[in-house]
């Protein structure tokens, strides 16, 4: 172990095991980056969160045994040794930070939180929540442009359907102004035709009562006639030839007797 912090044997084991599985973190994603199928990366994604669990259990099993030693070692050494867990928190923050990158990317909401314990009696509690500040991890960096560039993708897309759907309520709003616009002129042709029979029903009132008058006009005429020449056939021809001389040397105005006739009087 490439490292100068004084250990037991014990601890070594365990900061071993873990960079192993650090190394096996660091491949696994660099494979995942070759793999296009989103079956297959879900699956390589799944594996290494498995190594991201056994590294939180080590890292546990870590600090226990720092605890244990802790009255046996220098104040220098329990130093370096707290110093040696907190960057390995750290970067095992970094891959857990890489991991949300790509389940994000596969469109998994889904993403587990890696709790390195819970309780202010756990010293790892705190740094739990810290995320990696040594994130320069190329992969991770790829993996956050081709995060932006879906992104974009999705944006423009978005757009194009906010487009079609201003057009699409242009058209709509054309085609009801134009059925307003039909309505308005059927209502105006409605309104002329209800004046129209108004007017007509007026006119047919107005003729019923000038028939009326045209009727009794004629009765009239009629029985003045008849009446005269029941007269003519009764009386002698000599009296009838006298009243047609005074009829003819003083005649009364026929419009006035049928005037007279019509009225009764």
């Amino acid at each position: 172990m490439a490292t100068d912090i004084p250990m037991t044997p014990q601890l070594e084991q365990i900061d071993g095991e873990i960079q192993d599985n650090f190394r096996a973190l660091a491949n696994g994603f660099q494979k995942l980056d070759k793999i296009k199928d989103p079956n297959r990366q879900s699956k390589q994604l799944e594996e290494l969160t498995g190594k991201m669990r056994e590294c939180k259990r080590l890292i546990k099993e870590f600090d226990r045994e720092i605890k244990e030693e802790e009255n046996k070692n220098s104040p220098e050494v329990n130093k370096q040794l707290n110093e040696r867990k907190q960057s390995l928190i750290k970067e095992l923050n970094s891959y857990v930070a890489l991991r949300k990158t790509y389940m994000s990317s596969l469109g998994n909401k889904r993403v587990e939180l890696f709790d390195m314990g819970a309780g202010a009696s756990d010293p790892t509690a705190e740094d739990n929540i810290q995320m990696a500040s040594t994130m320069n991890n190329q992969e991770l960096i790829d993996a956050g442009k081709k995060q932006m560039d879906e992104t974009d993708q999705a944006i423009q897309r978005s757009k194009q359907v906010v487009e079609q759907t201003m057009e699409v309520g242009a058209q709509t709003a054309g085609t009801l102004k134009g059925q307003t616009d039909q309505m308005g002129r059927i209502v105006n042709d409605l309104d002329t035709i209800q004046f129209s029979i108004k007017k007509a029903s007026q006119l047919v009132k107005e003729i019923g009562c000038h028939g009326q008058v045209h009727h009794a006009f004629s009765t009239s005429h009629c029985v003045w006639c008849h009446s005269c020449n029941h007269c003519q056939d009764c009386k002698p021809k000599q009296q009838r030839h006298q009243r047609h001389s005074w009829i003819g040397a003083s005649r009364p105005n026929i419009k006035e007797v049928i005037v007279s006739s019509s009225f009764g009087t």
